[in-house]
């Protein structure tokens, strides 16, 4: 079951990856390729974990790229839902409706 408001995924970067091997954000960048800004943003929630980082994070930490990918998901997915979003659902019926009169 998915949860309601899970976290940003830039959370469990730090706390499963970085701090067990009491990494800083600098040698956790360093590890992965990618700049000290661009991994401090990924886990203050400043910015999303792209396929690439995914795959970085898989190759260098465990997991699957398609579980980290799996953990943003779920978090874009709650953000969205907490915005109410409302369309009407259409059926094959109102669409025949609106284009024949």
């Amino acid at each position: 079951m998915a949860m309601k408001h899970p976290p940003h995924p830039g959370r469990s970067i730090r706390t499963a990856c970085l701090e067990p091997l009491a990494l800083s954000v600098t040698a956790g960048a360093k590890i992965l390729g990618v700049s000290r800004q661009a991994l401090n943003n990924v886990i203050n929630g400043k910015a999303n974990i792209s396929s690439e980082m995914a795959v970085r994070l898989s190759q260098a930490f465990g997991s699957t790229p398609e579980t980290w990918l799996q953990m943003q998901l779920n978090y874009d997915l709650a953000q969205v839902k907490q915005e109410h979003i409302h369309v009407t659902r259409v059926t094959r019926r109102a669409v025949t409706e609106d284009l024949h009169p």
